[in-house]
């Protein structure tokens, strides 16, 4: 019966401490946040609140497990005490993977505060992320080796493992050749500054927004809200065009098939007129001008600008739409047509066949 009371009086005494110990942190925290509202560091570690306190009470309960004389926990003390180390090296590994991530969010978000070039938030935004992906996977590796680490068996298996690394690193990096390429792939893209989370690409024929960059693959959100997954060594490997890169400002252009008989000179006008009633224009530029001709219609090319691909795709869509409803609307003889009627003799043809024909003085 003592025995069993002192059980209880132990994990209730860690409870107890722990939740003291936890509350107490997190008052700190808030204090300092209260102290310091500039940043957010304070405010994003108390989200660490429950992997703090699993972390200690597996630390007092690992401390003093031992001085509980119940029987069947010292008949099973080994495992107990193993259980706890690894509840103990996960509890850490948690907390690292937290606190790094609350102090990598509130150094960007404190960056992001400051900085108004959409660009270079793009590109800190995608470091921070392949950053934290780093981390967390380095910690994890970490923590799984420590856990076998623990147990006596796994270390002969880990020392016989080591004896044939020079076999088993030959047959690992002919088999993740591929794996290895887009792991470095993705360093390039993160610390190279190609392609960037929100950049607006052009790949595989396809128009859309990076919206996820990870180690390996890459993730392209077209406009129509499909997903394109593709292996980060494609960028790296092949040309892609990004219109982010280099300032987001853009010129577009808006051809239409007309016939020769068209007004461009209204048509440049009625552009001027359109363009001044379209909020996606930016008023850096704009142009007319014919760029080709066929045996029956004429090229017309007109030149917008945008401050961005999307307003470029809204200024463009509304000079195609009004300038074609005015063509139809105001000069529907410019629209290109077939004809159906008899071509017209040339000059020279008709003087040959009155002179010819029949009562004629020739």
């Amino acid at each position: 019966m003592d025995s069993l009371l002192r059980l209880v009086a132990v994990i209730g005494g860690s409870i107890v401490l722990t939740f003291i110990a936890g509350r107490l942190t997190d008052l700190l925290l808030r204090r300092a946040d209260a102290r310091h509202p500039e940043t957010p560091l304070w405010n994003m570690l108390r989200r660490c609140r429950t992997a703090v306190r699993v972390l200690l009470f597996a630390v007092v309960l690992r401390g003093v497990y031992r001085q509980i004389e119940w029987r069947p926990l010292q008949d099973h003390e080994a495992a107990v005490g193993r259980i706890l180390t690894l509840v103990l090296i996960g509890a850490s590994a948690w907390c690292v993977v937290l606190v790094t991530s609350a102090v990598v969010e509130s150094s960007y978000a404190r960056y992001a505060h400051g900085t108004r070039d959409p660009s270079r938030l793009r590109r800190v935004r995608t470091q921070v992320t392949l950053i934290m992906r780093i981390v967390t996977a380095v910690v994890a590796v970490v923590a799984a080796a420590a856990m076998l680490l623990a147990f006596p068996d796994l270390r002969a298996v880990g020392t016989s493992l080591l004896a044939s690394a020079g076999i088993i690193g030959i047959v690992a990096g002919v088999a993740a050749q591929s794996t290895l390429g887009n792991l470095f792939a993705g360093f390039q893209i993160a610390f190279g500054d190609m392609v960037r989370i929100g950049d607006t690409v052009v790949v595989a024929g396809e128009w859309g927004v990076v919206e996820e960059v990870t180690l390996t693959f890459l993730a392209v959100r077209t406009w129509d809200e499909r997903r394109i997954t593709m292996p980060v060594s494609y960028f790296t490997g092949r040309p892609f065009e990004n219109w982010s890169r280099g300032g987001i400002q853009m010129t577009g252009t808006v051809f239409l098939h007309c016939d020769h008989t068209a007004p461009v000179a209204l048509m440049r006008e009625k552009l001027k007129d359109i363009l001044d009633g379209c909020e996606a224009w930016d008023g850096r530029g704009w142009d007319l001008a014919v760029t080709d001709t066929t045996a029956t219609t004429i090229v017309v090319r007109a030149i917008v600008t945008a401050k961005d691909p999307d307003d470029l795709w809204t200024a463009r869509c509304a000079v195609r739409e009004q300038l074609v409803c005015w063509l139809a609307e105001k000069h529907p003889y410019a629209l290109p047509r077939v004809s159906t009627s008899a071509a017209a003799a040339p000059p020279e043809y008709e003087d040959r066949v009155s002179k010819h024909a029949p009562g004629s003085d020739a």
